[in-house]
C-alpha cells in the first residue's frame, strides 16, 4: 500500500513538473485573455455588455481569490463525500450488516 501512495506522488509531481520542462519560457495565460483577443480581432468596435464591479488590485490577488475559491470548493466536496460515506456507514450499523453483505 505504501508503495503504491510512493508511486502516485510521483506521477502526480511528474504531471505538474513535465509541462513546465517543456514548455519552458511558454506563457501560460487563461482563456478569458485568448477570448478577448480573438473577439477583438474579429470586431475590433465590440464592447462589452458587462464590466467588473471590482477589479483586484494585481494579478497576484486575483490569483490568490481564484486559488481560494478552488480551495473552498474542494474543501466542500470533499466535506460533502465524507459525510455521506459516514451517513452510510451509520445506516449500515444501525442496521446490522456488513460491508460484505450489502449488494
Amino acid at each position: 500500500m505504501r508503495a503504491k501512495n510512493i508511486i502516485l506522488i510521483v506521477l502526480v509531481i511528474l504531471l505538474a513538473v513535465i509541462p513546465l520542462w517543456v514548455k519552458g519560457n511558454a506563457e501560460f495565460g487563461g482563456a478569458d485573455g485568448m477570448a478577448e483577443e480573438a473577439i477583438t480581432q474579429t470586431q475590433p468596435d465590440y464592447e462589452p455588455w458587462f464590466t467588473s464591479l471590482w477589479e483586484p488590485p494585481s494579478g497576484e490577488i486575483e490569483s490568490l481569490l481564484f486559488a481560494l475559491q478552488a480551495a473552498l470548493g474542494a474543501g466542500f466536496i470533499g466535506y460533502f463525500l465524507g459525510y455521506m460515506k459516514a451517513r452510510k456507514a451509520a445506516f449500515n450499523e444501525t442496521k446490522g450488516c456488513s460491508r460484505q453483505e450489502m449488494p
